[in-house]
C-alpha cells in the first residue's frame, strides 16, 4: 500500500482493521482532496484483504473526530461543474463504504460535523462516547451550502424526515445522548471503552434494516405521500418566513430531501450534487465561507498572541446589574472560574444570582445539562457588599454605571484591595480607557473589555487597550474572553470604540426617518428584510433608549454633527420612555391577555409616540431606500474606522459588525459588502444623499481615495 499521511491502518489479532485519521499540522481532522484520495487507497487495500472481518474508523486527535470538509477545497472549485464533480466524488467514496461486504463502524469521540458525519452515516454502525465534547451535526447551511456527500439522503432514512430537516436547516450540533435517542447512533459508551466496543461491534456482521425511532404520529405522517406533502410545504413556509429569501440554502435542502424521498436515491443524489454545486456559486455562500475563513484565521493569529498570557484562575465582577450578572454567568459557566461579585446592595447580588439560576434552569429543563452540573456552576458565583474575597483576584471586570468618576474610583479601590498583578477591565461602552486609567498607579494593568447585551448570547467582546496597557495584560484578557466562549477583537481606544460607533450612526438615521414621518414598523421591517435580525428602533428598545442615547454626546464631541440625532429623540427620553425594561418605548410592552395576543401578538408599535412627536406617520419611501439610508451610514462609518486604525484589518471590522450587532452574515460584513457593492457605486449613493440631506452623508476620505485608486478593502488586507 502507498504510504499514507492522513491515515494509519492496523489489523488486530481478531482480524478487525482499525483505521485512524490524523491530519498532520491541524488541531482537528478535516476532509481534503488528499484525505479523499487516501480513503480510496484504504478501501482498495481493505477490499483486497479477505481476512478482514470488520473495520473501525476512529480519530487520532484527542478531542475531536472529524470537523468537516476543508473549505479551501470547495473554494478551489472555479465552476459549478468542478464543484458538482467534487460532490459526486464524495458520494462515490461513501457509497463504496455503505455497499461494502465488511462492516464499518464509526467510533466517534468529540465533534463529528459536516463531511465527518456524512462519513459516519455511510458506515454500517455508529458508536459514540458519552463525553460532553461529543456532538454531531450537518452545519453546511451556515456556509450557505447543503450536505454534498450523501447526507441529505442518508440522514432522513435513518432518523426520519422531520428530525433530519431540523438538523440540516438549523445546522445545530446534537449531543450524543440525543443522537442515541433519535437513532443517529447505535450505542453510547464511556470514552475509555469506545474503541473496544466498536471492535466488538465490527465483528458482528452487517446489520439488519432498522426501524426509524419516531413517535407514531410522525411515522404516520411520513409514511404517506399526502402527509409528506404537508410536511415539506410547511417546512418551506417556515423557512421563507425566517430567511425572508435572503438565504437560498435552506429551501434547497428541503427540495433535495423531497426529491430523494419521492423519486428515489438515484435522483436524490443527483439533486444533492447539483444543489451543492449551484449553492457554492451563490454570493451568499461565498460571503459565508469567507467569513468562516476570516474567523478561523483571526483565531489562529490570536493564539500566537496569547502565548504570554498570565493565568486567570479567578475573577471579580463589580456591579450586579444586567451586564455584571451576565459577565459573572459566562465566567462561571463557560470559563469554569470562581467569581466573586460585588454590589453596593444585596439586592444586586441576588438579582445576578437569580439571573444565572434562571439561565441554568432552562438548560436543565431542556436536558442540555444535569441538575448537579447546574448546581456546581452556580456555586462558583459568590457575592459580597464589600471587598472581602477580592485580595487574590487575577482579574476584576467593572460593570458599573457609565460615570467616569465612579469608574476611576473603582480602579483606585481595586489597586488598594487586590494584589499588584490584578488586571482591571472596564466594561464601558463609550468612555475612553485612557481617561479611566488616568489616575491609576498601575495603568499597565487597566484595559477595556466591552461586552454586548445580553452577555450570555452575544458572541463578541471588544478588547480596548490604552497607550500604556501592557502586552501581557492584552494577551491575558484575550485568553480570558476566549475561555468565556467569546470572539474578541482588539480595537483602538477612542470614543464609541468600533461597534457602538457604527451602530449609533445607523440608528440615528433610522430616527431621522421616523422624524420625517416614516412609520416605526415600516423602518424596522425594511432593515429586517435587508438581513438584520431586528430593526434599529426595536433594537434601541431592547438596549434601552436611555442607555443607547447616552453615548451620543460623546460621539458628537469626538466626531462632529454627523452623530447629532433629530430633536425628537430628546422628547422621547423626557417622556420617560426607556424601552423594553420599563415597557414603554417605540413599542408597547404592556402585558396582554392571551386572547389579545392571538389577534395581535405583542409587542406592537406604541401609536401614542406619533402624537408625542407631532407626526402623521405614513409610509412615503420604498423599503429599499429606507434600508439603504441607514445601511450606507454604517458602511461609511466602518470605512472611517478602518481609515483611522480603530480596527486593525478588514476581517476584524467584519467580524465585529456581524458578531456584535448582527450585520447580515450573508453579506460578509460592512467592508466585504462595500467591496462587493462597489466603492464607486457607494460613493455615488452617499453623494446623492449628501445633496439631499446634508453633510452627515459626506463620503469618508478613504472611499474617495479608493475610488480614484481602484482599490478595495480586501485587496489591502
Amino acid at each position: 500500500m502507498n504510504k499514507l499521511q492522513h491515515f494509519t491502518l492496523s489489523i488486530e489479532a481478531d482480524q478487525i482493521a482499525v483505521v485512524r485519521l490524523n491530519v498532520p499540522d491541524e488541531s482537528m481532522n478535516v476532509i481534503s482532496r488528499h484525505t479523499m484520495n487516501e480513503i480510496e487507497t484504504l478501501l482498495d487495500e481493505i477490499e483486497k484483504n479477505n481476512q478482514i472481518k470488520g473495520v473501525v474508523l476512529t480519530s487520532g486527535k484527542p478531542d475531536s473526530f472529524i470537523a468537516g470538509a476543508d473549505i479551501n477545497m470547495i473554494n478551489a472549485c472555479k465552476t459549478k461543474a468542478d464543484t458538482e464533480e467534487l460532490a459526486k466524488a464524495g458520494q462515490a467514496i461513501f457509497a463504496r463504504i455503505e455497499k461494502s461486504r465488511i462492516p464499518f463502524v464509526a467510533a466517534i469521540h468529540g465533534i463529528c460535523l459536516g463531511g465527518g458525519l456524512e462519513f459516519s452515516l455511510a458506515c454500517h454502525y455508529r458508536i459514540a462516547s458519552d463525553d460532553e465534547k461529543t456532538q454531531l451535526g450537518l452545519p453546511e447551511v451556515k456556509l450557505g451550502l447543503l450536505p454534498g456527500s450523501g447526507g441529505t439522503q442518508r440522514l432522513p432514512r435513518l432518523v426520519g424526515i422531520q428530525a433530519a430537516l431540523d438538523i440540516m436547516l438549523t445546522g445545530k450540533q446534537v449531543r450524543a445522548k440525543s443522537a442515541l435517542k433519535m437513532g443517529l447512533i447505535d450505542d453510547l459508551v464511556p470514552h475509555s471503552i469506545l474503541l473496544d466496543t466498536a471492535k466488538t461491534l465490527a465483528g458482528c456482521g452487517l446489520p439488519k434494516r432498522k426501524e426509524i425511532k419516531q413517535a407514531l404520529w410522525a411515522k404516520a405522517l411520513e409514511k404517506n405521500s399526502l402527509g409528506r406533502g404537508v410536511l415539506f410545504d410547511q417546512a418551506l413556509k417556515q423557512v421563507e418566513k425566517k430567511t425572508l429569501g435572503n438565504y437560498p440554502a435552506p429551501k434547497r435542502i428541503i427540495n433535495v430531501v423531497r426529491v430523494g424521498i419521492e423519486n428515489g436515491l438515484v435522483q436524490g443524489y443527483q439533486a444533492e450534487a447539483r444543489g451543492f454545486a449551484e449553492l457554492s456559486q451563490t454570493p451568499q455562500s461565498k460571503a459565508l465561507r469567507e467569513l468562516f475563513l476570516a474567523t478561523t484565521g483571526h483565531k489562529k493569529a490570536q493564539t500566537a498572541r496569547i502565548e504570554n498570557a498570565l493565568p486567570i484562575n479567578n475573577v471579580g465582577v463589580l456591579g450586579g446589574g444586567l451586564m455584571g450578572g451576565g459577565i459573572a454567568h459566562v465566567s462561571a459557566t463557560k470559563a469554569n472560574l470562581p467569581v466573586r461579585l460585588k454590589d453596593i446592595k444585596e439586592d444586586g447580588i441576588l438579582h445576578a444570582l437569580r439571573h444565572s439560576h434562571e439561565l441554568l434552569d432552562k438548560k436543565v429543563k431542556r436536558r442540555f445539562i444535569r441538575q448537579s452540573q447546574a448546581q456546581k456552576q452556580l456555586s462558583l458565583i459568590t457575592g459580597t457588599t464589600d471587598f472581602s474575597g477580592f485580595a487574590n483576584r487575577d482579574l476584576v471586570v467593572e460593570a458599573v454605571f457609565e460615570d467616569l468618576a465612579l469608574k476611576q474610583a473603582m480602579v483606585k479601590d481595586i489597586e488598594q484591595e487586590c494584589k499588584p498583578e490584578t488586571i482591571f477591565a472596564s466594561n464601558t461602552s463609550s468612555l475612553p480607557i485612557a481617561d479611566i486609567a488616568a489616575n491609576a498607579q498601575r495603568p499597565e494593568n487597566v484595559i477595556g473589555l466591552h461586552y454586548f447585551s445580553p452577555v450570555e448570547k452575544m458572541p463578541l467582546v471588544e478588547v480596548i487597550p490604552h497607550q500604556n496597557t501592557s502586552e501581557q495584560t492584552i494577551a491575558s484578557v484575550l485568553s480570558f474572553a476566549r475561555k468565556q466562549g467569546k470572539t474578541p477583537i482588539v480595537v483602538k481606544d477612542c470614543a464609541g470604540f468600533y461597534v457602538n460607533r457604527i451602530l449609533a450612526i445607523y440608528i440615528n438615521e433610522a430616527a431621522q426617518l421616523l422624524m420625517e414621518g416614516e412609520p416605526i414598523d415600516v423602518i424596522d421591517k425594511a432593515l429586517v428584510q435587508f438581513g438584520f435580525p431586528v430593526g434599529p428602533l426595536k433594537l434601541l428598545d431592547e438596549v434601552g433608549i436611555d442607555v443607547g442615547t447616552k453615548i451620543i454626546p460623546i460621539l458628537i464631541d469626538a466626531y462632529g454633527d454627523r452623530f447629532k440625532p433629530p430633536a425628537g429623540l430628546n422628547t422621547i427620553i423626557e417622556d420617560g420612555r426607556k424601552g423594553k425594561k420599563n415597557r414603554k418605548g417605540f413599542y408597547n410592552y404592556q402585558k396582554q391577555n392571551k386572547w389579545m395576543q392571538k389577534i395581535k401578538p405583542a409587542p406592537l408599535v406604541d401609536e401614542s409616540i406619533y402624537d408625542l412627536l407631532n407626526l402623521d406617520a405614513a409610509q412615503s419611501l420604498n423599503t429599499e431606500e429606507i434600508a439603504q439610508r441607514c445601511v450606507v451610514q454604517m458602511l461609511n462609518e466602518a470605512a472611517r474606522c478602518y481609515e483611522e486604525g480603530v480596527i486593525s484589518n478588514a476581517q476584524e471590522a467584519d467580524i465585529g459588525a456581524i458578531f456584535g450587532i448582527g450585520f447580515p452574515p450573508f453579506l460578509g460584513g460592512p467592508l466585504r459588502y462595500i467591496d462587493n457593492f462597489g466603492i464607486i457605486k457607494l460613493v455615488e449613493c452617499l453623494q446623492s444623499y449628501q445633496l439631499r440631506f446634508g453633510e452627515r452623508f459626506e463620503p469618508a476620505k478613504i472611499l474617495l481615495d479608493y475610488e480614484v485608486q481602484n482599490k478595495t478593502f480586501y485587496s489591502e488586507s
